[in-house]
């Protein structure tokens, strides 16, 4: 089974930063994992649901360590390169482009 497409949601959440969608072999996907902020830094949550005890089930998840590991891997991956993206191309991109060109301006009149 490969990962062949992942696309990311942003939040803006203290803890939740993201909920993720990953796609298998261009057949089969899996919405709703959830990208946390943890003691240790960033997660990957499965989709779980709430049970009558209080207590969260996965409803879907990889079976192996090795298979969690690398997707984990992927979806962390994606989530950056998302964050990065929304830097770039955010509501206060422009305003730091004019920011930016305004304070060349002034280093070249001094």
């Amino acid at each position: 089974m490969k990962i062949t497409e992942i696309r990311v949601f942003p939040k803006n959440e203290e803890k939740l930063k993201a909920y993720a969608a990953v796609t298998f072999d261009d057949c089969f996907v899996v919405h709703n994992l959830r990208i946390v902020k943890g003691e240790k830094g960033l997660m990957v949550c499965m989709p779980s649901r709430k049970k009558n005890d209080g207590t969260f089930k996965d409803i879907a998840h990889p079976i192996t360590n090795s298979f969690r590991d690398e997707m984990e891997k992927l979806v962390l991956k994606a989530y950056e390169e998302k964050m990065k993206e929304q830097a770039i191309t955010g509501p206060d991109a422009a305003y730091l482009a004019r920011l930016a060109a305004t304070r060349a301006l002034v280093d070249e009149d001094e």
